[in-house]
């Protein structure tokens, strides 16, 4: 089963919940992957803590002109929804920043005049403890596109549970780390910030056509907004996590799992009831 765990805004908790529930599934017996899909600022395993058993370079595919061969029939920078490829007096310009490597210029190139460059975007990393599966990757500096190496970080997923840290927000990396997730967490916190960004979220999920619920983290702060929104939406609470000095003191110290574990064990128990319910109807 693929989870998603999102958030429409940074600094809600999404990361808390993904290593949290990983340690659950891990403390019931249950085969996990956690999949860290935040490449520009990866911190699953900070929590973690595992020594990476394997790490390897990722590569994109940029084109690469040959104007000797290009018959400037434009097709190139027609498909490109992102002006990775523009045409200047007839002639294609390759801007491979703005590239999210989907390969529609190839397909659409009669005369041979694109070629495959690789081009290093990051790196993935893998490591394993006990029931948890970890699969990590890092965006280079001053790489501008992340969804290819959010892509090999998913191609690692496998049978069992798999639980996605996704990029926050809901831009091109969120989409590609959700897309294809049979269930998506969305977590928020009770303020107006927060709502702004859960509809944004919630807007993204149903554009999707993903199933989706929501955990309000730090849910004695702020007004109820949050809780009368999901109501009128119809949407499901999961989970109302209070907020906790405690727990926040040992998120600083990277060492929240345990006693995260221990607080709110009833909490992560019912999603995860939840969760198999949902993945014994498939």
């Amino acid at each position: 089963m693929q989870i998603a765990i999102a958030s429409g805004k940074g600094g809600t908790g999404k990361t808390t919940i993904s290593v949290v529930l990983a340690a659950y599934l891990a403390s019931q017996k249950e085969r996990v992957n956690i999949l860290d899909c935040d490449v520009e600022e990866p911190n699953v395993n900070l929590f973690l803590k595992f020594s990476p058993d394997k790490k390897e370079a990722v590569f994109s595919v940029v084109p690469e002109v040959n104007l000797d061969k290009c018959d400037s029939c434009g097709r190139c920078s027609q498909i490109c929804n992102f002006s990775a490829i523009v045409s200047i007096k007839d002639k294609p310009l390759v801007l491979s920043e703005m590239c999210h490597a989907c390969g529609g210029c190839f397909l659409v190139c009669s005369s041979g005049a694109l070629t495959k460059k690789k081009k290093e975007i990051g790196f993935r990393e893998e490591a394993f403890q006990g029931q948890i599966n970890y699969y990590g990757g890092k965006l280079k500096i001053g790489e501008a596109m992340s969804p290819p190496l959010i892509k090999a970080v998913k191609e690692k997923i496998s049978l069992g549970f798999n639980l996605l840290d996704s990029p926050p927000g809901t831009s091109c990396p969120a989409i590609e780390a959700i897309g294809g997730s049979d269930y998506v967490i969305l977590v928020t916190e009770p303020t107006p910030f927060g709502l702004h960004d859960l509809k944004l979220a919630v807007e993204m999920v149903r554009a999707l056509k993903i199933d989706f619920g929501v955990l309000i983290n730090r849910s004695d702060l702020g007004d109820d907004r949050v809780v009368k929104f999901c109501q009128q939406e119809k949407i499901n609470i999961l989970a109302s996590i209070p907020n906790s000095r405690k727990i926040a003191e040992s998120y600083s110290k990277g060492e929240l799992v345990d006693i995260f574990l221990e607080e709110y064990q009833s909490d992560l128990k019912k999603i995860v009831q939840y969760l198999k319910i949902l993945e014994n109807k498939e």
